[in-house]
């Protein structure tokens, strides 16, 4: 696995423009706005994009074949995809949430403990991102998998936006219950999310498994 990881590592380098790019703009929102949620959702949604594009980069030109020639069976190629982007997305959220730190220290602004929660927040999203994204583009490949991903990511949309109008039919407001909400509270729902992601990021994994014993190359 740590051969796969370094491979990974190196295609990551050779994209390192566009990620400084994407720093620089993460560095920029931050300084010149004030949408911290936005700000670290936008680098993790980034940093776990670039497990797909070493996939895409793998299958290319049928690169499959020649890797599953080396000593390496497929259920360690999917463990290193879910540990690449783990590393990668995890890495880039921590710094999302340095940036956002840091540019709330220079306008002396107290919003540390409003920023780790809202890291904390964003980080059950990136791996909910990494359990629905990996398995579709294992199975689908890069063009097909786009569509699913849409697919998936506006059904979640359409379920949250049911979800609210039910409740307000029931005249349940859920944002005053949320803002009423101790950081107790909060915190005990973060980690609540927490937990269901790292279980849906796990029969991720199974089904990615699964998908890869499946396919011919």
């Amino acid at each position: 696995m740590k051969g796969l990881l370094i491979k990974d590592f190196k295609l990551m380098k050779a994209q390192k423009h566009f990620y400084l790019l994407i720093v620089a703009i993460a560095v920029g929102m931050a300084v010149f706005t004030e949408v911290s949620s936005f700000i670290i959702g936008y680098m993790a949604f980034i940093g776990s994009l670039f497990t797909l594009s070493t996939i895409s980069y793998d299958e290319f030109d049928n690169g499959n074949a020649f890797i599953f020639s080396l000593p390496i069976n497929r259920k360690c190629y999917v463990k290193e995809k879910y540990g690449f982007g783990l590393i990668v997305g995890g890495s880039s959220w921590l710094l999302g949430t340095i940036i956002v730190l840091g540019a709330g220290l220079t306008r002396d602004h107290n919003l540390i403990l409003d920023t780790l929660m809202t890291a904390l927040m964003v980080l059950p999203a990136m791996l909910m991102i990494l359990a629905f994204m990996l398995p579709f583009q294992l199975k689908f490949g890069g063009e097909k998998s786009r569509i699913g991903i849409m697919g998936a990511l506006g059904l979640m949309f359409i379920i949250g936006v049911l979800i609210v109008k039910i409740a307000k039919s029931f005249s349940f407001d859920l944002v005053s219950m949320l803002n009423n909400l101790s950081t107790m509270s909060i915190g005990m729902l973060n980690m609540g999310a927490i937990v269901i992601a790292v279980v849906a990021l796990l029969l991720s994994y199974k089904i990615s498994v699964s998908i890869m014993n499946k396919k011919e190359f």
